[in-house]
């Protein structure tokens, strides 16, 4: 791992992923997690102030970035639910199957190398009747807009630590074998549009 990559993108990603417009979008997701949790790319920890204690009895944060989980365990201060944390990729979660009631992924799906095997392990993990809530960006539906964001995918996922700026994420969701119900897909207000289209939802296994 380069300097850029061990000391300079993980700080920001913590700044980008923690503006006003982005942190809202979070709110709208994370509340609604219930039971024990498995967040997939718990990142530096920006979501852990959100659950709700009255709903989550435990969180287990799953990240691949040591940097990025010495951050959320400085957050886990005052968090009145036992967190835990994880440090390896989603391809293969260290958990037994149907372990978890929700799992939560909020800006992550677009980053991670093998997201395929990563919703395979998600689905297995996740109890019968549990949920994925999700809060990505991804593929925006206007053709010209779809057309900037892969040519600008090569330099974009360099500096953003493999981030794909056009993946369908509802599409990969349901070739998983998930059932998906959108509750949002649009622009984020105050975002560039080839960074900004988001999608806000749960998903079912059934």
């Amino acid at each position: 791992m380069n300097f850029y990559n061990r000391h300079i993108l993980p700080r920001l990603v913590d700044c980008a992923c923690g503006f006003g417009s982005v942190t809202r979008q979070r709110r709208k997701v994370v509340p609604l997690a219930t039971g024990r949790v498995l967040e997939i790319g718990v990142g530096s920890g920006l979501n852990l102030r959100h659950y709700d204690p009255g709903k989550v009895s435990a969180i287990v944060g799953l990240d691949p970035d040591d940097a990025l989980l010495a951050m959320a365990r400085r957050r886990t201060a005052g968090i009145p639910i036992a967190v835990k944390f994880l440090a390896c990729g989603a391809e293969s979660i260290p958990l037994d199957d149907a372990s978890v009631d929700t799992v939560v992924v909020t800006y992550t799906l677009c980053s991670i190398p093998g997201v395929d095997q990563a919703l395979r392990q998600i689905r297995r993990v996740l109890a019968p009747g549990g949920r994925v809530l999700f809060c990505e960006h991804g593929l925006a539906p206007d053709a010209g807009v779809a057309a900037l964001q892969r040519r600008l995918q090569p330099l974009w996922g360099r500096l953003a630590g493999g981030c794909h700026l056009a993946r369908d994420i509802p599409g990969l969701l349901r070739a998983a074998g998930f059932t998906v119900e959108l509750t949002e897909s649009d622009y984020l207000r105050g975002a560039p549009r080839f960074a900004g289209y988001h999608f806000i939802g749960a998903a079912r296994s059934d």
